[in-house]
């Protein structure tokens, strides 16, 4: 006669495991399905619609600018060449009073899609590093995030560029 495996399936102390497994299984798949009715659904509409006119609000903004610098006398890439300066700048400045942040949980996307949104990416990462110092906080930190951005502009510009100059 062959004595029973131990600790195998066949086993009566495996069944009882098994029993509350299972039960532990259908109560995550029941709480799941609970939280699933139960959550909040997402604005998509409303947000959607924040973002494309805070996005609008912004790009407006800069083409007052451009046509204010185009009205002194100024040509259209200079024109451009300032517009890009001032939004970068009010982007940098609104982050440093804390407004932009604010815009930014209203608006979503319409905010980080302009240029005013790069200028914060790069303001909001110096600042949060600035208590230590400014030459390994500030200074070390602040392309964290916009580093990648400008190194691979850089990188298909000059590629752009080469490739230009072989087909010219």
């Amino acid at each position: 006669m062959v004595p029973p495996k131990q600790g195998g399936t066949n086993s009566p102390n495996s069944l009882p495991q098994e029993i509350q497994q299972s039960q532990q299984q259908y109560q995550q798949q029941e709480y799941q399905a609970l939280v699933n009715r139960v959550k909040p659904k997402p604005p998509v509409l409303k947000n959607a619609v924040f973002a494309f006119l805070v996005g609008g609000l912004i790009s407006m903004i800069g083409q007052i600018f451009m046509n204010l610098f185009m009205a002194g006398g100024l040509a259209q890439q200079e024109a451009s060449s300032a517009t890009i300066m001032v939004m970068v700048f009010l982007g940098a400045f609104l982050t440093g009073l804390g407004i932009y942040d604010n815009i930014g949980k209203v608006a979503g996307a319409g905010s980080i899609i302009p240029i005013t949104g790069f200028a914060n990416s790069i303001v909001s990462s110096a600042m949060e590093f600035k208590r230590e110092g400014f030459v390994f906080g500030v200074g070390a930190r602040m392309f964290n995030i916009a580093g990648p951005v400008l190194v691979y502009g850089f990188l298909i510009s000059v590629i752009v560029g080469l490739i230009a100059f072989m087909f010219s």
